[in-house]
């Protein structure tokens, strides 16, 4: 049974509450970023994303909305039933091409063409809705200004050696461990390693919310068919493979076919459901997750060459890439913003590489 339509908190401007100084928290993230990604790109000659460089999967895909959804479930993307074709971007976490035995947390970002609507300020004139998505239920940190401190923690790191990120990643796992096996977690330690289960296996959340038409949500990418579900909590080997993860999703969609449940969180109570403080998990006794649609990727080719330059180095994904009834909502969300544009920049520029947002798929290399 869902919660009725009346008890879902309606979306409007003061749901977020701006800070007065938070642009320049907003600035100091966007430089920190940069500079993670000037580093790195230093060493290996060529720019990557500052965050979630490593690339593990590049699907054609389609997400399918659901027919006949209730007027609270029905709105924006999600609003009549249709088919649209989507990418799909398995990464892990890290700024730097690091070895899969450095086991970190993992994202999903997703790309759905052919959308129409009024879109986002800076996304006029194009086609696409961006989910941007990692394997939590929260963010670590509640705003900005904390993920910045983390930022520069991480920057202060950024060129330790392979051998002590990967003594990091393992004590923080071993940790990990002992806390889950008392009942608790500690979202830190996972941003520093994360268990070595199978990519596919994981449920992907936006963890901070979005507008949802007249309503606000978190939105999640469950795994739907069996063969997905097999492989949640599924240990995979990573100590002797330098790209063991991205071995496992091209071997999988040699043969198979992935469905995963687009799965919506409605806002019911701003103390309870806050918008503004990420690092909440919002109850699902109180909102539980509906099911709105599928997202579905056929066998085929999951990581060539030229789907790999046309993803990693030509293409950018933002949750700011979208509709007006999806804004990113909360000090997070407006944080990434200038962080993703002026990274995105960076990395174009660095490379050489035009930067394409696409009206078709096919314009994603087989």
């Amino acid at each position: 049974m869902t919660t009725p339509a009346a008890s879902y908190y309606p979306y409007s401007d003061p749901v977020e509450t701006v800070e007065n100084n938070e642009e320049q928290t907003f600035d100091e993230i966007a430089a920190t970023m940069r500079r993670i990604a000037q580093t790195i790109g230093d060493r290996a000659r060529h720019a990557a994303r500052p965050v979630h460089a490593k690339s593990h999967g590049l699907l054609n895909a389609q997400l399918s909305v659901a027919d006949n959804l209730p007027e609270h479930l029905s709105q924006g993307l999600f609003s009549k039933a249709a088919i649209y074709p989507a990418i799909m971007r398995f990464s892990t976490n890290p700024g730097d091409m690091l070895p899969d035995s450095i086991s970190t947390p993992r994202g999903l970002a997703v790309k759905v063409i052919g959308v129409e609507g009024q879109m986002l300020p800076g996304h006029q004139g194009n086609v696409t809705q961006d989910f941007v998505f990692v394997n939590g239920k929260a963010f670590p940190v509640p705003d900005a200004a904390a993920f910045l401190k983390q930022l520069q923690f991480l920057e202060q790191h950024v060129t330790d050696s392979q051998t002590l990120k990967q003594i990091v990643s393992t004590t923080a796992r071993l940790a990990e461990q002992v806390l889950e096996a008392v009942g608790t977690e500690s979202a830190a330690l996972m941003g520093f390693g994360h268990p070595e289960t199978h990519i596919l296996g994981e449920t992907f959340s936006s963890v901070a919310p979005l507008r949802y038409g007249k309503y606000v949500a978190k939105i999640e990418f469950e795994p739907s068919s069996d063969n997905l579900k097999s492989l949640t909590h599924k240990k995979l080997d990573h100590s002797s493979d330098y790209s063991a993860i991205r071995d496992a999703v091209v071997k999988f969609f040699e043969t198979e076919t992935a469905v995963w449940d687009v799965r919506v969180q409605l806002m019911t109570d701003p103390l309870r459901t806050p918008v503004e403080d990420a690092s909440v998990q919002w109850p699902e006794d109180l909102s539980p997750y509906v099911t709105v649609g599928k997202l579905a990727a056929l066998p085929q080719p999951a990581y060539s060459p030229e789907r790999r330059v046309f993803v990693d180095e030509i293409l950018s994904f933002s949750p700011w890439h979208g509709l007006e009834a999806h804004r990113p909502l909360g000090n997070i969300m407006r944080a990434r913003k200038k962080a993703y544009m002026i990274a995105s920049q960076f990395r174009h520029s660095m490379n050489s590489r035009p930067s394409v947002e696409p009206k078709s798929i096919d314009e994603l290399p087989a």
